[in-house]
């Protein structure tokens, strides 16, 4: 089949060279002027627990719940995620590399750092409603969901940056404080620009996030402003022409090496040009504004003949509105005409190739809590509805508009003595477009102790509109409007949609448990899937309506071997049931062999070889026209296990991360000696060579 498709795109590709600069430039000014600020609280002088309990000056007890000196050289700081009522705190562990990078040790990336990645593990995607299908990148995104609200009692900065091969850069900064204790404010920016050892595989991301949070003295409001932003910016070759080529370059360099797109591109491995000639880019940017108003009952109590005034919210009353804006494309603006008919069987009969699609989501969303124990804040029951609008441009000319109502409830309850967690929540689309979408989930979690540990039970169940990109849609469904724009109802990227989409039902039902005295953590996923719909080739989109189980097993395990060396294992295992077009790893294992240990007074250190396997399967390819990964059955992989060097260390606030990584494509034939033995991470595209990145992170009180 041909697919003769286009756009001519006017606008030329951004420039960003100077962008990191400028934000790296605004941060110092701004942590230089603001770092002296200390944490006072003119209305209230005391500390107190997690269900707002005051705390007297003299009293002990845990080191976080101390009231501090404001000269001392200390801080006491923790974190909740959005919409968690869980603090955590600052990690300072430093024995394990991986956590330096985005991408966890559970999926394959397309053979460079910041590019679209797959998890090995099945994980589909369980959320009601509208959604544009591209999920290649969430990994790399900036969301709400992993936004952290801070508390801290002094200015808090983290400083990153990592050096790679090929000039591989990272850049991690994060700056966060109270002004009083009713108000803090928090920035983060992430900058990654990997140019990658083969022709047209740079990616350039970067995002940004800073949210306030606000109470009121009173206790009686609170607001959260989040704003965010994504720039996801990925060149994809589509794979090498011959990889028997890479066993000719030996020592020299894959750059050479021909692949089936970007061979015409004028770009080289040059780590400060962020443009992406051939490739995909998704971005979103979204603002977000909850506001809050609570109706209670006021108390005091008095400790050492002072007087502390508290507010116990019995009725919440919410409004919370998010504006977003995505945007997803495949461009080529030096596309090579043979190139493109003779791997895709794909006509390009102008210059520049761009499919398109941008969408605005504007949600409202109006909600009462009400809360059935005065003292603790973490039992309530929420219900809600909202109104969402869509507004979707497929590219220059087509444009459509969805409307959903939807409305929600959640119950949440972590008893005072912290040992019982329950959550209980659900979604249902009562009109719009997507009009019979629901969601349901329950988990109860029971923590033991620090000897017994903890186990979670949970289910979810969702009933879904499979993704916008699935759709082929109806071309003149709809009326068009005084300014000549038609209407239809699928993509512009050029996919061979199904007509007759049932929704899909997806059922996962998970169990973990913790047991500290033995290292031990074990997780147990099933899920059982309806009407699977996924990719089948490079342009077709297609569903499954045979029902099909995955069983998923795994378990952590730390054993210490001596004094100073460790064990640290991972080990996940899967099984599919059933006729479905999904091939997946058996066996995923990761081991890390580490030598860790205190040293002379400050120094902190751990070092070891870090070992991951995946058992043979057939892996997914990857389609850069439409940013999918898609199904095939054809080809096997079969690679030797990845093993990295790393070495580790903390002095006081700084830490130094290194690691020597694909040490297994050492290979010695033809009495030639090299780093050519590649692994792949599907049939054409092979992973990284020999890398070496080195980074520092620094930490900063004042």
């Amino acid at each position: 089949m041909q697919i003769n498709k286009y756009r001519r795109n006017e606008v030329s590709p951004l420039l960003c060279k100077t962008v990191p600069i400028i934000v790296m430039a605004w941060i110092l000014v701004m942590i230089t002027g603001t770092l002296r600020a200390q944490v006072t609280d003119e209305n209230q002088t005391y500390q107190t627990d997690n269900q707002g309990r005051p705390i007297a000056p003299n009293q002990g007890g845990n080191d976080s719940l101390k009231m501090r000196d404001k000269f001392e050289d200390s801080i006491t700081i923790s974190y909740r995620y959005f919409d968690s009522t869980l603090d955590h705190h600052m990690d300072s562990s430093i024995n394990d590399f991986n956590t330096r990078l985005q991408l966890p040790y559970t999926y394959n990336d397309l053979g460079n750092i910041g590019s679209p990645a797959q998890s090995l593990l099945f994980k589909p995607y369980m959320k009601p409603g509208w959604d544009e299908g591209m999920h290649s990148m969430d990994y790399a995104r900036f969301t709400l969901k992993n936004t952290r609200y801070f508390t801290s009692t002094r200015p808090y900065s983290e400083l990153g940056y990592m050096l790679g091969g090929k000039g591989e850069q990272y850049i991690d900064l994060l700056h966060t404080q109270n002004r009083n204790r009713n108000v803090n404010f928090t920035f983060e920016y992430r900058l990654l620009n990997a140019p990658g050892s083969f022709k047209n595989q740079n990616d350039a991301n970067s995002n940004l996030r800073a949210n306030i949070s606000v109470k009121s003295t009173n206790k009686r409001y609170s607001s959260n402003l989040i704003f965010i932003r994504n720039s996801l910016k990925t060149a994809t070759n589509g794979g090498l022409v011959d990889p028997d080529q890479l066993k000719d370059l030996s020592l020299g360099d894959p750059f050479q090496a021909g692949v089936k797109l970007g061979n015409s591109n004028t770009s080289t491995s040059n780590p400060f040009n962020a443009t992406v000639v051939t490739g995909n880019t998704f971005t979103d940017v979204s603002l977000y504004l909850r506001q809050s108003f609570d109706f209670g009952q006021k108390d005091s109590v008095v400790q050492d003949t002072v007087t502390y005034y508290q507010f116990y919210p019995r009725l919440r009353l919410e409004h919370a509105i998010s504006y977003t804006t995505h945007g997803y494309n495949y461009h080529d603006y030096n596309p090579t005409s043979d190139d493109y008919l003779n791997y895709y069987n794909f006509i390009v009969p102008t210059d520049t190739i761009l499919f398109e699609d941008k969408w605005k989501d504007l949600t409202n969303q109006f909600a009462i809590y009400t809360y059935p124990d005065k003292k603790n804040k973490n039992q309530f029951l929420k219900l809600h509805g909202d109104l969402q609008m869509l507004n979707g441009r497929l590219g220059d000319n087509y444009k459509i508009n969805y409307n959903n109502i939807f409305v929600g409830a959640e119950y949440r309850n972590r008893s005072k003595n912290e040992k019982w967690n329950i959550q209980l929540a659900g979604n249902f689309y009562l009109a719009g477009n997507y009009s019979g979408d629901y969601n349901v989930q329950g988990s109860l979690r029971r923590d033991f102790g620090e000897k017994l540990g903890g186990l979670e039970l949970g289910f979810m169940n969702v009933n879904r509109t499979p993704s916008f990109i699935y759709n082929a849609g109806n071309e003149g469904a709809f009326t068009t409007d005084t300014s000549k724009v038609s209407y239809h109802a699928h993509s512009d990227f050029p996919v061979i949609g199904v007509s007759d989409l049932n929704k899909e039902n997806i059922s996962r039902a998970y169990a973990s448990y913790y047991l500290p005295a033995l290292g031990l953590s074990l997780t147990g996923n099933y899920y059982f899937v309806s009407n699977y719909t996924y990719f089948k080739d490079i342009f077709t989109a297609a569903q499954s309506s045979s029902l099909f189980n995955v069983l998923q097993v795994g378990a952590q395990k730390h054993t210490r071997l001596g004094k100073f060396f460790h064990w640290y294992l991972d080990a996940n295992v899967q099984q599919r049931a059933g006729e479905a077009p999904l091939n997946l790893p058996l066996l995923i294992l990761r081991n890390r062999i580490a030598f860790e240990g205190h040293f002379y007074n400050n120094l902190y250190l751990s070092t070891g070889i870090d070992i991951r396997y995946v058992s043979p399967y057939k892996a997914d390819s990857y389609s850069p026209f439409t940013g999918q990964f898609y199904y095939q059955d054809q080809t096997r992989i079969s690679n030797r296990p990845d093993i990295s060097f790393y070495i580790n260390f903390r002095i006081k606030r700084f830490r130094f991360f290194g690691e020597l990584a694909n040490l297994n494509t050492m290979d010695y034939s033809n009495n030639t000696f090299g780093f050519n033995h590649y692994n792949y991470v599907n049939p054409n595209m092979p992973g990284q060579a020999l890398w070496l990145r080195m980074g520092v992170w620094w930490y900063f009180i004042n």
